[in-house]
Order: structure tokens, then sequence, then C-alpha cells
């Protein structure tokens, strides 16, 4: 018998003696012959990445405590304070700006501490008490501390202000009698991007009652 090939390149007598060994596996064992790894997977273009499922887990269940209110999502494990608070709550107050916990623009009160929601995982909040700008307004009345920002046009674009006012009210609320010196430590960890700086100091010694030279 001549060994010709067909169109795919496979001759018939491999062909006959592939379905030989088949048909003898089955018949031995009843159930049929797994073709080899190498053989069942599909060819790959060259070039392009082999072809892997995407695993990992998957998102749960969770109540985070957001200004006084359970509010519930579902988030991976991989999701920021900050994602799953403007993202999934729309609790926008906190802004994305360097993303990387160097700016303080996404700063909230976590449990009473000054926090990056950027570099915190939600959750890591569960369970603890989420303060964030929102907080600073009771209806159409201005805590003292944003109240002080207007007054003093202290600030500009507006997307660092959250992150100052909030990491402010923390310092006063642990030392209402705070220096302004003490507050502006207190502020290190924030950035202003618009130059806001004079301004903001009016508005940190009218807090403190005081008059700047």
């Amino acid at each position: 018998m001549s060994d010709e090939k067909s169109g795919s390149g496979l001759s018939r007598r491999a062909f006959l003696r592939g379905s030989g060994m088949a048909a003898a596996a089955t018949a031995v064992t009843g159930l049929p012959l797994l073709p080899s790894p190498a053989e069942a997977a599909p060819p790959q273009q060259a070039g392009n990445p082999p072809n892997v499922p995407a695993q990992g887990p998957g998102a749960v269940k969770i109540t985070l405590n957001v200004n006084g209110r359970d509010m519930g999502t579902a988030v991976e494990p991989r999701v920021t304070l900050l994602d799953a608070l403007r993202n999934q709550l729309d609790v926008t107050g906190c802004k994305r700006v360097c993303d990387r916990g160097t700016c303080g623009a996404c700063t909230v009160l976590l449990d009473g501490k000054v926090v990056y929601s950027c570099t915190t995982l939600a959750l890591e909040a569960v369970g603890k008490p989420i303060r964030t700008a929102e907080s600073l307004v009771q209806g159409e009345k201005l805590d003292a501390v944003p109240a002080a920002f207007v007054r003093f046009d202290a600030q500009q674009c507006g997307f660092c202000t959250p992150g100052f006012v909030v990491a402010m009210k923390a310092v006063l609320e642990q030392n209402p009698r705070a220096t302004p010196a003490e507050i502006e430590k207190g502020l290190q960890g924030n950035i202003c991007r618009c130059g806001t700086y004079e301004q903001m100091r009016d508005a940190i010694f009218a807090l403190c009652n005081q008059k700047r030279s």
C-alpha cells in the first residue's frame, strides 16, 4: 500500500495506526483514549501569549460605615477604599490625584485616624467608622474648618481641599487648643498644587482665634 498523505499532512498509515490504538484501548478499558496535552491544546500563533483563562478571587460583599451610615457593596480584595467610596458608593468628596499616597487629596478619617484612601484596601475598613469631607456639612451648615476655607478663599481648583479640611479637622478634634504651628504640622501629608498656602494660613489662624501678623 502506498503511504499517501492526506491534505492535512497525515499519512493514511499513521491515521489507521492511531485509530487502531484508540479502538483497542476502548475495547479493553471501556473508555476512549484521551489525547495528549500537546494534541489537545490548540496551536498557538507565533508571538501570541498562551490561552490562559483568568483566575483569581471574586468580589465579596462588605458593609462600610461611611459618615455614620452603613453602606453595602461588593469588592475584590484588591479594591482600594478610594475606589469603593467613589466608584461604588458615590461618596466623591475624597479625590484621586496622585493615586500613590503622596498628595493627600484622598485623605479620610478611618477609626479616627488620618489615612490615604488610595493606599488603604476597602476590606481593611470593614467594621471601622469612615469619615470623609461630606461629614463636615450638616444640611446647609458648614463645619468651622471648611467655613474658614470659604471665608479666606483658601482654595482654587478644589481637588486638594477635601483632604486638607479632613486632616485639619482631625488635628483640632485631637487638640482643640492646637496652635497654628501644630495644625500646619498635621497637614504635612497634604499638597496644594495651586499654592494657596497663604490663604490656608489665614484660615488656620482664624480657627485658632489668633491674628496673623
